[in-house]
């Protein structure tokens, strides 16, 4: 059982990408290799395709189509299949049409009224507000890796926003539903708060000291806009 926090932020900030929208690149690799793969080689292709997108945000900042794109030509090199540049492109392409978790939008609009929010994407400016737009909810920023010139899990995304918000770790309370990408950094960071939303995406890891929730319909509780509870 995890205790909910009642600390009240200055801020909510977000990852987008997975905690938020329902970020589908495991269903867009299957729709368009899924007939050329037996259904083991495809999910060896998924979770190659997931490692790389990693691997690929590590480095210099690129854009991001460049990110699916190498990430995709390595999946394949990998699973031993011809990559095709058109083939990156169809899945790119899909982002900008996923929508939200089906809890997203009452779960934010809870919370909106009382604490701004926050986004902070490995996400491109022309992408980033169509997927926003479907939330649901009133963003106060919305803050892309093409904007800071860097992808996290690389702490620079954060300490810009840091200062763009013009407050400290201590103010702010960081959602996500990934270790790797997000809490890990906001941990070494110094950002106490923090919310893992439990989306089956990663194990838990106690040792980032963080508030858990099955669903954005725990968030309100979470920062202290509703009665502490507890969670399964």
């Amino acid at each position: 059982m995890v205790a909910m926090s009642t600390f009240r932020p200055k801020y909510i900030t977000f990852d987008c990408y997975g905690t938020l929208t329902n970020f589908d690149m495991a269903g867009a690799a299957r729709r368009v290799y899924g007939e050329r793969l037996s259904p083991e080689a495809m999910a060896s292709f998924v979770e190659a395709f997931r490692g790389y997108r990693l691997d690929e945000v590590l480095g210099p900042w690129k854009p991001f189509l460049e990110v699916v794109q190498n990430s995709i030509e390595r999946s394949c090199k990998r699973i031993g299949i011809q990559f095709k540049p058109e083939d990156a492109q169809l899945i790119y392409d899909e982002v900008p049409s996923w929508g939200p978790h089906p809890d997203v939008p009452a779960g934010l609009s809870r919370v909106a009224k009382e604490i701004p929010l926050v986004i902070l994407s490995n996400s491109m400016n022309s992408l980033i507000m169509s997927n926003v737009e479907k939330l649901g909810a009133p963003f106060h920023t919305v803050i892309t890796a093409e904007e800071v010139g860097a992808y996290k899990p690389l702490m620079k995304g954060f300490e810009y926003m840091l200062d763009k918000l013009g407050c400290g770790p201590e103010d702010i309370t960081h959602v996500s539903s990934s270790f790797r990408y997000d809490l890990m950094t906001a941990y070494d960071l110094g950002i106490k708060s923090k919310v893992w939303v439990n989306r089956g995406h990663e194990p838990a890891n106690p040792f980032y000291e963080y508030t858990e929730i099955k669903d954005i319909g725990g968030l309100a509780a979470a920062v202290g806009l509703e009665p502490v509870r507890e969670v399964a």
